[in-house]
């Protein structure tokens, strides 16, 4: 797990969050080197699967030209829905790194919290918690 790699995908959630989206970003990282980035646009595109890990999942395939991005990792602020996880899995991305972790269930070893990024996570959070109590008011 690297740091910088996360810190990047928090600053595309702060970009999503500006644009009044749902503050989620992510990275994907091939031999130690960012080749997506990406945040959620659902709004702005008007498109239920403008997630995040979606978005910049599509970025890299472009980038790599292939699907299988089994020799990639990808970095993001919120741990996964389900549609993304079964995403992830299906293109075979190696490691998913994530911030905050949802609310749900299923438990997944693919999917590892990172412990080292305690500072971020919890200003992540701050940031998450005033997007819906902004939509909510």
């Amino acid at each position: 797990m690297n740091n910088q790699y996360m810190l990047c995908a928090y600053k595309e959630a702060i970009k999503a969050y500006k644009d009044n989206e749902i503050p989620v970003g992510a990275v994907i990282v091939y031999k130690d080197k960012i080749i997506a980035k990406g945040r959620n646009n659902r709004q702005k595109k008007h498109n239920v699967l403008g997630h995040a890990e979606i978005n910049v999942i599509l970025t890299a395939e472009k980038k790599l030209k292939d699907w299988r991005l089994d020799n990639c990792d990808l970095y993001v602020t919120l741990e996964p829905c389900k549609m993304c996880k079964s995403i992830i899995k299906e293109c075979r991305i190696k490691n998913v790194y994530y911030l905050s972790k949802q609310f749900h269930d299923d438990n997944d070893n693919l999917f590892m919290q990172t412990n080292d990024c305690i500072r971020v996570q919890k200003e992540y959070e701050k940031i998450l918690k005033n997007f819906f109590q902004k939509l909510r008011d």
